[in-house]
């Protein structure tokens, strides 16, 4: 598998209401550390994410989105965004019960990992 890149990734859900575990996909992070590769790519649904929950705070949810790709790009995403990338994609990806949330990580081999993470993303959020 010659030029072929193992990464891993995981679905950004918003959980809007912890305590029912429902959710929305919102984005996708993908990460060859070997490579130098970390991205993130956001889709909030608001029409959506107001369905599970009306008084959803939007404005709040979108900035918490951001700073994924904030930490995953490095600029301005604070002490985080200057780890190395496999302890960004850990830290990122962390299990945790907050309004922001991912899935498992899921492994993958590709030779373009950007179109790859289109692809996951297209799949999985769109």
């Amino acid at each position: 598998m010659q030029g072929q890149h193992l990464y891993e990734y995981a679905i950004i859900r918003v959980v809007p209401r912890v305590e029912r575990e429902e959710f929305i996909n919102a984005g996708v992070i993908l990460c060859d550390a070997k490579s130098g590769y970390i991205g993130a790519k956001i889709k909030l649904h608001e029409q959506k994410l107001l369905a599970l929950d009306p008084e959803a705070d939007v404005e709040m949810i979108r900035l918490n989105l951001q700073s994924f790709e904030k930490i995953c790009s490095g600029s301005e995403g604070g002490q985080i965004a200057d780890m190395d990338l496999a302890s960004r994609f850990r830290w990122l990806t962390a299990v945790r019960s907050s309004i922001i949330q991912t899935s498992r990580p899921h492994t993958g081999f590709s030779s373009d990992l950007a179109k790859t993470l289109e692809k996951l993303f297209e799949e999985n959020v769109l």
